[in-house]
């Protein structure tokens, strides 16, 4: 089978193709054919930054074509998505049973990697929010595959009003269209007036402004990969607090959880209130300009590879 990988960090350049043997699953492990595959902001970061070369994880989407000892959940020929840990950038993918999820009839693989991951960590970062209807909301990054359909689920919440903060005013009018009510950049004096929750999905230097845009008891859920410090003076000033989300750990110790979201995710689509919107697909040998495309900030929406 082909795959992608690499051998030192560095940009996108440093990715290329390779064929390797099908894998095989282990105990609990389905073997997935990738149908689709998406590739997320955390992985190309760490193909950049990690000190040693780490497997291509992330959303992958296709059919079981084997299982390993133990599995009952699925069997062979069903269309399933979830998280691979090791080398999900492949045509085949091992997949842990407890990380599957089926795709419902009907729905495609791409919506499906386009849906559930980053629709999960967007829903998981909302709820730890606490939002009331009528609040304020604030999602940064919000015309990645993350914060587009955060932005979607805050309004579906009850949010009377929406700011999206990105790195270019160019992406305005695609937010306004999934229905934000102001636009801005991370760059400008003033992100407008107070809101009561923030989802942050860049940290590093942004986390100041984010923190500053919340009104007096405002909540900000950072569930960024990129860091960042908060000052506590920050916070003491309108009592304001900062929340940490991470979508594996309610994977893992929170099955019960992860599966009703999943499920109101789907629900949610099926019947027309909360749209993926796929920005691009790339083929596996196309890896490095989806990395790319994701390293620009230019993708509106999730950018997804097709084997």
């Amino acid at each position: 089978m082909r795959r992608v990988r690499y051998e030192h960090s560095g940009g996108p350049e440093v990715l290329f193709l390779e064929d390797t043997p099908v894998p095989e699953p282990g105990p609990g492990e389905l073997l997935v054919r990738a149908e689709a595959i998406g590739v997320t902001l955390p992985v190309v970061r760490k193909v950049r930054e990690a000190r040693e070369p780490i497997p291509l994880g992330g959303e992958v989407a296709g059919e079981v074509v084997a299982v390993g000892a133990g599995v009952t959940r699925f069997g062979i020929g069903d269309r399933v998505t979830g998280l691979v840990f090791g080398h999900g950038y492949a045509e085949f993918a091992v997949l842990r049973d407890a990380m599957a999820s089926p795709v419902p009839e009907g729905a495609g693989a791409v919506a499906a990697v386009a849906l559930v991951r980053s629709g999960l960590v967007a829903y998981g970062a909302l709820r730890a929010a606490r939002p009331e209807p009528g609040e304020r909301a604030l999602v940064t990054a919000a015309a990645s595959g993350v914060g587009h359909l955060a932005l979607q689920l805050a309004r579906i919440q009850g949010a009377s009003w929406i700011t999206a903060a990105v790195s270019d005013a160019g992406k305005a009018d695609f937010l306004r269209g999934l229905g934000a009510d102001a636009v801005v950049t991370y760059d400008a004096e003033s992100w407008g007036d107070p809101v009561d929750y923030a989802l942050d999905a860049v940290g590093g230097a942004l986390l100041k402004p984010a923190v500053g845009a919340l009104g007096a008891y405002g909540r900000l859920v950072a569930y960024s990969s990129g860091g960042g410090t908060v000052e506590a003076y920050d916070l003491l000033v309108g009592a304001k607090s900062v929340i940490g989300f991470q979508m594996a750990l309610i994977a893992r110790e929170r099955p019960d959880l992860y599966e009703a979201w999943r499920k109101e995710l789907w629900d949610l689509h099926l019947t027309g209130r909360l749209t993926p919107v796929v920005h691009g697909q790339f083929a596996l040998e196309e890896a490095a300009a989806a990395h790319a495309l994701i390293e620009s900030r230019g993708n509106l929406g999730k950018v997804v590879l097709v084997p």
